[in-house]
């Protein structure tokens, strides 16, 4: 069985050799029926398939005219008897035959060569179309494998921008959350130093104090951890763009390629633009096969899957971080201000006890200004009955000789100044311990009111000053970097 496109042997590739002479030659033809030798013909004449002689064998009766010249000879042809001949009618049909069979010989290899040459036209037609049939096909699975892995890295191209995007917000929302910690920091360091101010016995290291540097070393810690995820992403989006480069530099070039190969596989035989480039198809300008050329791209795409899985999951840790570090300072702040609370709380009831004790002080000493006052008067009314009984006494001095008698009002008089004595005695007494007492409570109203003022001032500083500031801690939405 034939391959297709192999040319068939054809008969006249090798033909036979045909004869070089159709006729006989003229030395062996018999002479003419008169005896007449043969003569040359003129050259206008002479045919290009009549062989011209040179030596003719003349007949039997040529051997009269030797010695003859040629005029004497042959007479003019006019005054022949009869025409004369070359060759026989067997030569002729003979000649005609050869020719004959030549020219059917000739015919039938030019018929042969006419069919296998069109057997060869279209069997290389057939060949050349069904190779550009192969090329066109090949082209468009070149086209289609382009076109697929040009979707591949659009589509991861697309996921690497929205993950870069997603990204950067969050970068923006942890630096933001970041910023927002300045301003609690500086509150809850500020806080300690306005509490320095309180006086007194109200300087104590309370649980306001610890609560305070415990939440100091919250916020420098969520801080902390902040930076360090904020330099995390900084590094992961420059991984991040490089991996998306190179997935646009590679699908850059896929559509230059697709374009060219697209315009390859459209072309046609009756395409504008076609032409001969000599020597092209010796110019090996590829640098990569189908294997490494797959593997180049699907090596960018892996390389991007990694870098925006390994980002995805950054960007949850950073999500989480926000979350966990903005619940920690929330609630170390709530427990600030409970401990405040309950440190306002205590000093307001110290406070109120002591303006309670301060008004009952004050009332006592009112009260024994009051007594005090009640007994020098006592003293002062105690005078009059003395100065009497003194006078009575003094003036019954002046009685004459036995009147001087100790009678009983002499007796009485001197009970009444002993009495008024001891009284005035007493009273006097009564009175130092009304005023060492109206000391003492004067001394206590001192301190009270002292105690009172250290107390207010506690209550301003905690309340107005550093409760004032904590109200102006961020909210939980712009600890999370919303706002």
């Amino acid at each position: 069985m034939e391959l297709l496109g192999s040319p068939l042997p054809t008969l006249y590739t090798h033909p036979g050799s045909t004869p070089a002479k159709f006729l006989p030659p003229i030395s062996t033809a018999p002479s003419s029926k008169n005896g007449f030798p043969s003569s040359p013909l003129p050259q206008s004449f002479s045919h290009s398939w009549v062989p011209r002689a040179t030596n003719l064998t003349m007949g039997p009766s040529s051997k009269s005219s030797q010695g003859l010249t040629p005029s004497e000879t042959l007479p003019p042809i006019s005054s022949r008897a009869a025409p004369f001949t070359r060759y026989t009618p067997g030569d002729w049909h003979r000649s005609n035959l050869t020719n004959s069979k030549a020219s059917e010989t000739s015919r039938r290899n030019v018929e042969l060569l006419t069919a296998d040459a069109s057997r060869l036209i279209q069997d290389k037609y057939q060949e050349t179309r069904k190779t550009q049939v192969k090329t066109t096909k090949k082209l468009g699975e070149r086209v289609n494998d382009i076109k697929f892995w040009k979707s591949q890295l659009r589509q991861e191209l697309d996921k690497m921008i929205g993950e870069n995007n997603a990204l950067t917000d969050v970068t923006k929302r942890l630096e933001r959350a970041l910023a927002k910690t300045e301003a609690p920091l500086q509150v809850t360091q500020e806080c300690p130093l306005h509490r320095e101010k309180r006086m007194g016995i109200d300087l104590v290291c309370d649980d306001v104090e610890k609560q305070l540097l415990v939440e100091a070393d919250v916020i420098r810690s969520c801080q902390e951890r902040m930076r360090r995820y904020l330099d995390q992403a900084e590094a992961r989006l420059a991984s991040n763009r490089m991996a998306q480069h190179e997935v646009e530099r590679d699908l850059a070039n896929k559509q230059v390629a697709h374009r060219i190969d697209d315009q390859c596989h459209q072309l046609r035989n009756t395409s504008d633009g076609i032409s001969y480039y000599q020597g092209v198809e010796r110019v090996d300008a590829t640098i990569s096969v189908p294997e490494s050329w797959a593997k180049f791209t699907d090596k960018n795409i892996l390389r991007s899957q990694s870098e925006w899985a390994a980002s995805a999951q950054l960007r949850d840790n950073i999500e989480n971080l926000l979350v966990v570090t903005a619940n920690e300072m929330r609630h170390q702040f709530s427990c600030v201000n409970v401990a405040f609370t309950h440190r306002i709380a205590e000093t307001a009831e110290a406070k109120r006890r002591i303006q309670d004790h301060l008004g009952k002080t004050l009332q006592e000493i009112f009260q024994l200004k009051r007594t005090i006052e009640a007994i020098r008067k006592a003293i002062r009314d105690k005078g009059r009955p003395l100065k009497v009984a003194h006078t009575r006494l003094d003036k019954r001095t002046c009685r004459p000789s036995m009147e001087l008698c100790r009678d009983t009002a002499h007796l009485r008089l001197v009970s009444e100044v002993c009495e008024i004595e001891e009284t005035l005695q007493s009273l006097q007494q009564r009175l130092g311990d009304a005023e060492d007492m109206l000391q003492r409570l004067v001394h206590a109203k001192s301190v009270l009111e002292h105690d009172l003022a250290v107390k207010a001032n506690s209550l301003f500083i905690d309340q107005e000053k550093c409760m004032g500031m904590r109200k102006a801690f961020p909210s939980t939405v712009r600890l999370l970097g919303y706002v």
